[in-house]
């Protein structure tokens, strides 16, 4: 409910003063307001004439007039009750947007023997509309458009309402440009050359056997391999004891070397 804030007191200390809202809405002799409690979409609301309101979906676009028709409570100089309902009464209104509320988070959590838990969030659809005049009488004859939810027309003038909301949005957003035109609007100054990979020490030079034919040998072990300048079987044959404790000490092979024996292996394939 939208509750218009409190205005200055009179002079004569009669209640506070609001601007002049027109016929139906303007302030009284005594300094009370004219208001109206309506009813839509379940909800009971108290307005007044220049008050913005979101209610629930109303079948209407963007700038129609609608009129709301269940007024509970005429108030004023005449307060009046309805049973239940105002007879003639009718609150005018102008829909200014279709809107979504504030996301509400569902949390779903079982205990004990159902450990499971499940998360939903949801946005109500809304509609924002402007009150204008509240009549006490009269409303039947109005001609204006009465104020109803979109659960009570068919599916295809909603799918139209959505419609016609989702391109007003659409042409409130500003075009997006091709990458032809967010190029044309960068800044002239020269881009950074990108470095340029360097080779992979794993490359075989001209001349280097296989080693991935040793047993235990693949291609990351091949480019340490030949990162240390190892491109031959021969050179492998040739490994002492300490040249063995060197490079499983370098490249990190902890006694790979031995236990597959790769040395053997080695100077086997050199033989061809």
């Amino acid at each position: 409910m939208i509750i218009p804030k409190r205005g200055a007191l009179s002079e004569v200390g009669q209640g506070p003063k609001t601007p002049d809202m027109g016929t139906t809405g303007r302030e009284s002799e005594k300094g009370i307001r004219m208001f109206a409690v309506i009813k839509t979409g379940g909800k009971q609301y108290k307005v007044q004439s220049g008050d913005m309101l979101r209610v629930e979906r109303l079948a209407a676009d963007a700038g129609e007039t609608v009129q709301f028709n269940e007024v509970l409570m005429l108030g004023g100089d005449s307060p009046v009750l309805g049973s239940p309902l105002v007879d003639d009464a009718g609150v005018q209104a102008e829909v200014v947007d279709q809107i979504k509320g504030e996301k509400v988070i569902h949390f779903v959590k079982r205990r004990r023997k159902h450990s499971s838990k499940r998360t939903k969030g949801h946005r109500q659809k809304l509609t924002l509309v402007k009150i204008g005049d509240i009549m006490a009488s009269g409303a039947g004859k109005s001609g204006a458009k009465t104020a109803i939810g979109t659960g009570s027309v068919s599916a295809a003038a909603v799918a139209a309402i959505e419609s016609n909301a989702a391109a007003k949005f659409d042409a409130a957003k500003p075009a997006k440009k091709t990458k032809a035109e967010k190029k044309a609007a960068a800044p002239a100054a020269e881009k950074p050359a990108k470095a340029k990979p360097a080779k992979k020490a794993a490359a075989a030079a001209e001349g280097a056997d296989d080693l991935s034919k040793i047993s235990g040998v693949g291609p990351v072990i091949v480019g340490k391999l030949h990162g240390e300048g190892i491109t031959t079987f021969a050179q492998i044959a040739k490994w002492t004891d300490a040249d063995v404790e060197a490079i499983e000490e370098k490249l990190s092979f902890k006694g790979r070397v031995g236990r597959e024996d790769w040395i053997a292996q080695a100077k086997e394939l050199a033989k061809g």
